[in-house]
């Protein structure tokens, strides 16, 4: 017989994500996650913040920190900003995702190397309330690889400065949701430059 983590680490295996998509929407919302680690199955969300858009422009924000069960290394506190003496007043995740996810709802979502994000999403939403996190999505990393614009390469800091992108803290989850949003409509007024020439 499966005990629990054999189970949930079989139910994350099999994770049913929702659709990849090579499309420019107008009504989406931008997520970004920061973590105490790199591995979705036992390391934390610190951070949960989203920028809703309709019709291109944004219309309401989403961010907060969360309370982590691991301490947050040096590292982690040095790339973020966020240190543990931040965090130990904030709610749980148990808390907090509920309120990120109604936020989300059903919209598309858009990040950059967004599948880190929503692995950890659909493992944590998996592991404390047994849904998955299903919403299709876009992800401006492979945007940008695809374009293969003439840049060093398509970190999301990299591809701000290209497009002459004013950032404050990156790193951070509302700043990096806003700097994702400036790039993904350079990329996407790019695409229909492009494609207007042949038409």
């Amino acid at each position: 017989m499966l005990n629990y983590d054999e189970k949930f680490s079989n139910r994350l295996n099999s994770r049913i994500k929702g659709e990849s998509l090579m499309t420019f929407p107008d009504d989406y919302t931008v997520i970004d996650i920061e973590t105490n680690g790199l591995n979705s199955t036992i390391d934390d969300i610190i951070e949960l913040s989203a920028i809703r858009v309709r019709e291109g422009v944004i219309v309401k924000t989403f961010s907060k920190l969360v309370k982590p069960q691991r301490p947050v290394g040096r590292f982690i506190s040095n790339l973020t900003g966020i240190k543990n003496s931040m965090l130990e007043n904030e709610h749980s995740i148990e808390e907090v995702l509920p309120e990120f996810l109604e936020f989300v709802g059903k919209d598309v979502v858009l990040g950059h190397n967004i599948n880190f994000d929503i692995n950890f999403i659909y493992d944590k939403s998996i592991k404390h309330f047994n849904k998955a996190f299903s919403n299709s999505f876009v992800d401006t990393l492979k945007i940008a690889r695809k374009l293969k614009l003439d840049c060093e390469n398509h970190k999301l800091k990299t591809l701000a400065d290209y497009y002459k992108i004013k950032s404050g803290r990156m790193h951070r989850g509302l700043e990096d949701c806003r700097v994702t949003y400036e790039v993904y409509k350079c990329l996407k007024a790019y695409v229909l430059a492009k494609m207007a020439e042949f038409m």
